[in-house]
Formats: structure tokens, sequence, C-alpha cells
């Protein structure tokens, strides 16, 4: 009888090693920290956007998150929030698929706040041993939005993002 239960601790204890590799930096209870910048274009304006943002893992795979953005060098100002929830496909090899889900609140200087709720879909691809790069698209749609004072109420645009895993 202590033979069985050795040999089945064995075998679950290297069942929960070869999904925690498998998993890898994705698994449950890791948190990934997340830089991106670049260029964002507004009312009829270009802009500088920095962001800073965490996820982290409640399973394999999926992970909530939140990311914060700073749009300047044009006016009006804009911060954005955004809390999300992503699933990372990380049982594939070469390339980790994502998507998700998110929900945003934009402060625009001198206008009512804004919501918004989109989705996001890409791949991480590995640049370093804890280092992702991301490519991906991203669908928004703004909740209430005006149209005498927006374009638009929905958009489509690319997301490069640099994910490091802890």
């Amino acid at each position: 009888m202590f033979r069985l239960l050795a040999a089945a601790a064995i075998a679950l204890s290297s069942f929960s090693a070869a999904a925690q590799q498998v998993a890898g930096v994705f698994s449950k209870g890791r948190t990934h920290f997340v830089v991106s910048g670049g260029t964002g274009y507004a009312f009829d304006e270009s802009y500088f956007v920095l962001g800073i943002g965490a996820s982290y893992y409640l399973i394999d795979g999926l992970n909530v998150g939140l990311h914060f953005e700073s749009w300047s060098g044009a006016d009006p100002g804009m911060t954005k929030i955004t809390p999300s929830l992503t699933y990372v496909f990380h049982q594939v090899p070469t390339f980790k698929p994502y998507v998700g889900a998110f929900y945003r609140r934009t402060n625009i200087e001198r206008l009512d706040d804004l919501d918004s709720l989109g989705g996001r879909a890409g791949v991480y691809i590995q640049a370093a041993r804890n280092a992702f790069i991301g490519l991906g698209a991203v669908y928004e749609s703004y909740l209430d939005c005006n149209k005498t004072t927006y374009r638009s109420c929905d958009s489509t645009y690319a997301e490069v993002s640099l994910t490091f895993a802890f």
C-alpha cells in the first residue's frame, strides 16, 4: 500500500512539474510587468503615449491586469486606466497567441470622461529568458459616445508591448 501511495505521489508531482514547464512564465501565480510607448492619434492631433501596467496569472494562461497610459504632446491631454482579462495559449511551443477583453476609463481634459469596452488578439514572441514582445490588434467601442464631439465611436488599432515576467 505504501508503495502504491508513493508511486501516486511521484506521478502527481511529475505531472505538476510538467504542467509548470508547459505554462512557464504564463503559469499560475506569475506576475508580468508591461511597458508600452509610441504614438496615438485623437482629435486631429498626434500624441506621445507612455504606458505601464501589471498582470497576475490566476491560473495557467489566464491573467487579470491593470494598465495606465498618459497621452501628451497635444491638446487635450488624456489619461487612460484599463483593467483587463487575457488568456495566453501557453501550450504553443514557438510563440504564444493571446486573446483578451478590457474595460477602459479615459479622462480627457475639459471633456466628460469616456468609457469603452474592447477586445484584443495577438502573439507574444520570446525576446529573452523572461521578456516577451507582444504584437496584436485591438478593437475598442466607446460607450455613450457623442458623435458631435467624436468622429467615430469605435476604433481598431495595432498594439506593440514589451512584457517582463517574474
